[in-house]
Parts: C-alpha cells; sequence; structure tokens
C-alpha cells in the first residue's frame, strides 16, 4: 500500500482514492483540495475537472494533463484553512503544492483557494497566488560581452553595463 501523495499520512487507497472513485463525496473544503493535489500526482484529471464549480470556463483539461504528468509531484503542505466544514457553504484552503518540472527544477505553487458547496457537493472556485509568482524575462538575457543594446557598438560591458 502507498501513501497517499497529499501528505495526511493515511493509505492512498484510504484517503484521496475514495473520492477519485467516487464511493464519498469530499466533506469539507480542505479534503476536496487534498484530492485534487492526489489526483495532479495519480494523473486523474477528470476530477479536477468534475471538482471545478460548474460552468467554470477557464479549465483546460490538456494543459492540466501536460502538467501533472511532466511534473514529479514532492508534496503538499496545508498552511491554513478557513471554514469550509462540513455545515459552512463557502471555505477557503491556502496550500504549498511542491513539484518538479521535467528538467528536475523544483517549484513551489503557494495559492488560497476558495471553495463553494452547492447540493452539498464541494467545488473549487478560483485561487489566488500567493507573492508574484516565477520572474519570466520578456527578451533573452544580454552577455558581458554582447553588443550593447543601446546601439553605440561597444561591448555591453564597457557601455551601459559598466
Amino acid at each position: 500500500m502507498s501513501q497517499c501523495p497529499c501528505n495526511s499520512g493515511v493509505n492512498y487507497s484510504e484517503c484521496c482514492d475514495v473520492f477519485h472513485s467516487e464511493s464519498q463525496l469530499a466533506p469539507t473544503a480542505e479534503k476536496l483540495m487534498r484530492a485534487r493535489y492526489s489526483a495532479f500526482a495519480k494523473n486523474k484529471i477528470p476530477f479536477i475537472a468534475e471538482s471545478h464549480a460548474p460552468g467554470t470556463t477557464d479549465f483546460d483539461k490538456d494543459e492540466a494533463t501536460k502538467w501533472a504528468t511532466s511534473s514529479t509531484w514532492k508534496g503538499l503542505e496545508i498552511v491554513n484553512t478557513n471554514k469550509g466544514q462540513e455545515t459552512d457553504q463557502t471555505g477557503t484552503v491556502e496550500f504549498k503544492a511542491m513539484y518538479a518540472d521535467d528538467k528536475d527544477n523544483d517549484y513551489l505553487h503557494h495559492e488560497i483557494s476558495t471553495f463553494k458547496k452547492q447540493d452539498g457537493k464541494w467545488f473549487y472556485l478560483d485561487g489566488q497566488i500567493v507573492g508574484n509568482g516565477p520572474y519570466k524575462r520578456a527578451t533573452p538575457k544580454l552577455g558581458r560581452n554582447e553588443p550593447c543594446s543601446c546601439g553605440s557598438g561597444k561591448k555591453y560591458k564597457k557601455c551601459c553595463g559598466a
């Protein structure tokens, strides 16, 4: 038996698999968050799609599949849970998901997710990234020995890079 990817300390078959197989509904927003993380780790993308709130239009199943299969899922940390108990109708879960891409670069996805309970079932509404997220350059990095971008004809290190 294997431990559940959601870091609950319970075997997968007794933890998130019961939600993935639809034999049980997630009783809280946190349990749904854990099941969604495990679904990425186990490549159960249909569960991710079905756990989005009805009417969601910004979920791309192909992109989610690509991300899930090209990543190595390293762990989930629940930072904070607000409401989202069995009797509540909304809840938030702050979490940190650790993963590595196919080049073995490590990443941390830190998010505050909002959930809503509708007809007795929890759904993911949306999420807000905590922090700035990864920095991506708009243009390639200019090397020290390359011609300066100002057009002077000098090397960058002797001109604007000095």
